[in-house]
């Protein structure tokens, strides 16, 4: 009895470890129709108030190496790409998140970018807000934050980004 069982439960786990659901095209969750071959990712601008100016080169690139590691999409720097991406950072934002005793305990970081996704075959075009807050302590200051946020900046910007431009979420 204890060997048939086994036999079902591996039978089970073989069939579900093989079989794969039809769509468009799908990795990680990641929805690109099969026509779409190229992506063109313009520069990421900065059109904040406030102007950090290592966030829009870094963003752009890590933006870029993410699409061409994680999806068939080639890369190119053609107008004539199936899809071209734009984007800007609207928002680059302090403010006082937690407070002890009467002072600053812990600020936020908040950073919107406003990203356009325009496939050119399909004449369609989506717009997306993507905003992340970032905590640091209130004994820092907004460069001491930066340097020490900066990778967890240009991370998480760039996979919700991805995100959002991919898996439609």
């Amino acid at each position: 009895m204890n060997t048939s069982l086994l036999a079902i439960v591996i039978g089970l786990f073989f069939i579900g470890s093989t079989s794969t659901s039809c769509k468009i095209y799908g990795f990680n969750d990641i929805a690109i129709p099969d026509t779409i071959k190229t992506v063109k990712v313009n520069f990421i601008v900065n059109k904040a108030p406030y102007v950090d100016p290592q966030l829009s080169p870094k963003l752009t690139d890590r933006l870029r190496q993410k699409i061409v590691s994680q999806t068939k999409l080639s890369q190119t720097n053609n107008d004539n790409a199936d899809w071209l991406i734009d984007g800007r950072i609207t928002n680059y934002a302090l403010s006082t998140s937690g407070i002890s005793q009467q002072q600053v305990a812990t600020n936020r970081l908040t950073v919107t970018v406003h990203v356009i996704r325009t496939d050119q075959k399909a004449n369609l075009t989506k717009e997306y807000d993507v905003s992340r807050n970032f905590e640091f302590s209130g004994n820092m200051s907004l460069q001491q934050a930066q340097a020490r946020l900066s990778e967890d900046i240009i991370r998480g910007l760039t996979d919700d980004i991805f995100n959002r431009l991919f898996s439609d979420w």
